[in-house]
């Protein structure tokens, strides 16, 4: 089953920035994770706003690769940098439906 890590971060020091957006996307690849979207392009169309300066969106193909991956030890570098750089909220959902409704979804 896929999952999904959503990380929302508000920046407060740019330094971490350049090597993370550089090194981190090879070390999500080698858990199997795929990046789709990376934007600060964010527009609140509803409920109050977080001010957040970019999401993340990034597909897994299971808990165990998405938790892998946060646990890395070749990632603890890079999520010190950020952690000290960003106030970053970091979630995983996975692929289902929780009403069971949407018939191409699993049901929750």
């Amino acid at each position: 089953m896929s999952v999904f890590l959503i990380a929302e971060v508000q920046v407060t020091d740019e330094a971490w920035i350049p090597d993370y957006a550089a090194k981190v996307h090879d070390i999500v690849a080698g858990h199997g994770g795929k990046y789709l979207s990376r934007s600060a392009s964010i527009e609140q169309l509803e409920g109050e706003s977080q001010d957040t300066t970019l999401i993340a969106l990034i597909e897994f193909p299971s808990a165990d690769a998405l938790k892998a991956f946060v646990n890395d030890p070749e990632y603890a570098p890079f999520a010190k940098a950020r952690q000290d750089g960003s106030d970053s909220r970091f979630r995983m959902i996975d692929d289902t439906d929780v009403a069971g409704s949407i018939p191409y979804l699993p049901a929750a």
